[in-house]
């Protein structure tokens, strides 16, 4: 389906301070814990400010990770209105086929409210605990573990219980999340395609593992911002809309950071201004109620705090209450710095002409740097091109192949989506940055002539362990 623009204006007319963006801008692109990827600022109701870091593009789906959590919140908003399912049900009455092994009284009187709420009575998240108790269905080893509290009293971050509710919509619906979904959000919205990662049964994952836009990101806060309408439609029960973001229990001191202290609503986090949705490593959907305001952003950083406070300290102030006048040179200045934003590429030489042959069908075996998610990434070969090089990647019997020029990024589309830079910082070494462009994650590789060997090491570890040849949006059946 094609996809329908967000209405835009100009940021002045909806009461942005441009230069405010600006200094948004400035700070992240210079502080090196954080690699943006993308932005968008809508207010009003209208796009104001969009950009993508090239190499990553507006069109390009991103691993989200637990802004999924927020995409399954709302398929429960929708699934209660359609009376498919009740807040207040056990959740081990949607599995009557596990009814004789859960016998914890407290793991009986887990109710659909408590998973939606991170409430389930857990003290931590039970993901591999559940796994190890079962491997083949992942509610049945959640509902095994007892829960040292009674639900609905403690808060745990914990993606068995986000599972468990995703599961319960494949459940009644018959569907999988994106096909319950598209009917009565994704289509209703405007979102184009989207990708979900599943589990060994086929159900998609529901607490992380969801690929789309940043549109899509910004499409969903400002429906939650609305009340649950679109262009006039009611997508969301409104009452939903005001329960899911407020604190269904409180979490100070359940994890770190300001903003993680605030409560936690149906798969919502409370924020020091507004509500937003969360994924890892700084994918954001901030939504700002009194200030009118959506920002969607995607990015690769562990300081996620520090992202937010950006967003406090130069966007927040930025949102003025009436349209502003003059301020057309900052307007200006901030149009030219979004449509020219770019990831600086590493730093790399050319091949040394002197051994040019030497590094023609190069091949490196590990030197012991291979990071723990990479167990079987055993060899690297090096092969030059009419265009420049091809590095393959071999994990566990299967090459990869990516390439890379003397400058700049080099994109390859198939058979994962990445952009690679750098080259030689000596005649004896090889350094490149291979970015996997539908996650936020960079895996850094250095090849060394004088041993044959080669080192590489992620820049921040992804979190769901999949080989290299599926770090990308799933295509098709997994």
């Amino acid at each position: 389906m094609s996809v329908r623009p967000l209405p835009s204006s100009t940021p002045a007319a909806q009461g942005v301070d441009a230069a405010g963006v600006l200094a948004f801008l400035d700070d992240l692109e210079t502080t090196p814990d954080i690699e943006p990827h993308s932005l968008m600022i809508l207010r009003h109701g209208h796009l104001v400010a969009s950009g993508w870091w090239a190499p990553y593009a507006e069109d390009r789906p991103h691993l989200l990770y637990s802004i999924s959590k927020s995409f399954t919140s709302t398929a429960v908003g929708i699934a209660v209105g359609e009376g498919l399912i009740r807040l207040d049900d056990p959740v081990i009455s949607y599995f009557p086929e596990f009814e004789a092994d859960i016998t914890d009284p407290r793991s009986r009187a887990m109710l659909v409210r408590h998973v939606a709420s991170m409430a389930s009575g857990h003290e931590t998240d039970t993901l591999f605990e559940a796994r190890d108790r079962d491997r083949e269905d992942l509610v049945r080893g959640f509902l095994l573990i007892p829960p040292p509290h009674d639900p609905g009293t403690v808060f745990a971050y914990n993606q068995s219980a986000t599972f468990a509710l995703s599961a319960i919509i494949q459940r009644v619906s018959g569907q999988s999340l994106t096909d319950y979904l598209r009917p009565r959000l994704l289509d209703p919205l405007g979102i184009g395609d989207v990708a979900w990662l599943t589990d060994r049964s086929g159900r998609e994952l529901g607490f992380s593992g969801l690929h789309a836009t940043t549109d899509a990101i910004a499409r969903l806060g400002q429906l939650y911002l609305n009340g649950g309408v679109w262009e006039g439609e009611r997508l969301l029960p409104e009452w939903w809309v005001a329960e899911a973001t407020r604190p269904q229990i409180t979490n100070v001191g359940a994890m770190p950071g300001e903003d993680w202290q605030r409560g936690y609503g149906f798969k919502f986090w409370m924020s020091r201004h507004g509500y937003r949705g969360d994924g890892a490593f700084g994918q954001f959907c901030i939504v700002l109620p009194e200030q009118d305001v959506v920002i969607a952003t995607t990015a690769d950083t562990w300081d996620m705090q520090t992202l937010l406070n950006m967003v406090w300290e130069h966007l927040l102030p930025a949102f003025g209450a009436e349209p502003l006048t003059g301020g057309e040179e900052a307007e200006a200045a901030l149009a030219e710095r979004l449509a020219g934003l770019a990831l600086q590429p590493a730093v790399g030489k050319p091949a040394p002409p002197e051994r040019a042959e030497d590094w023609s069908a190069a091949a490196f075996t590990p030197d012991g740097g291979v990071c723990g998610h990479l167990p079987e990434l055993t060899a690297i070969d090096l092969a030059p091109g009419a265009d420049g090089w091809t590095l393959t990647l071999t994990e566990d019997g299967h090459p990869l192949p990516v390439r890379f020029g003397e400058a700049g990024w080099t994109v390859t589309e198939e058979p994962v989506p990445t952009a690679v830079s750098g080259g030689w910082t000596d005649t004896d070494t090889l350094a490149v940055d291979i970015a996997f462009l539908e996650t936020p994650h960079h895996l850094d590789v250095t090849c060394s002539l004088k041993g044959r060997t080669f080192k590489a090491s992620w820049r921040t570890d992804p979190l769901h362990s999949l080989p290299l040849r599926a770090m990308r949006a799933p295509r098709g059946p997994r």
